[in-house]
């Protein structure tokens, strides 16, 4: 995980790392880059989380060093499923590269560290989902040795704290 130059000579450096704590703010700003609104306090709380699963969960920050300091330039998380069905695989749960970052390999860099990580634990299969209309994100997964495998429906059912129905209705 060594800083490396991204663009040749004078440019800014990039360094890839663990995330912190102190990164939340960041990492929030960015979610909402990709739609996601959450709150630093979340994602601290998520952050925090993660230093208790190292061997399961992990997140990698993308850091660009410049002459005017060290920014953030985007964030990738993962973490090792074991279903009954099938082999154990590595899924990337989120990735986002700052917009006027992107197209500079910082998505492939931090990338390579979950590959990097998922190998260490013992996992051969890397596996991401993304929304049919990010098009963008479709490319940049195929040109980095991605296959697409299935298209899915996705299902959500919003469970009450307690058992109780939603919004505090109890059911009929």
């Amino acid at each position: 995980m060594n800083g490396s130059s991204i663009c040749g000579s004078g440019t800014p450096s990039l360094t890839v790392r663990p995330i912190a704590r102190g990164d939340a703010g960041a990492v929030a700003e960015l979610s909402g880059q990709l739609g996601y609104e959450v709150s630093v306090e979340a994602v601290d709380a998520h952050i925090a989380e993660l230093s208790s699963c190292p061997e399961r969960q992990i997140a990698f920050v993308a850091c660009l060093k410049t002459e005017a300091g060290a920014k953030i330039a985007g964030w990738i998380e993962a973490a090792i499923l074991r279903e009954l069905q099938s082999p154990p695989c590595c899924f990337i749960s989120g990735l986002v590269v700052r917009e006027e970052r992107r197209g500079l390999g910082i998505g492939k860099r931090l990338c390579a560290e979950v590959e990097r990580w998922s190998r260490e634990q013992g996992v051969a299969v890397l596996r991401v989902t993304s929304r049919m209309s990010r098009e963008g994100a479709h490319r940049f997964y195929l040109r980095e040795g991605f296959r697409q495998i299935k298209i899915w429906a996705v299902f959500e059912k919003m469970l009450s704290p307690q058992g109780g129905a939603p919004g505090g209705q109890e059911g009929i």
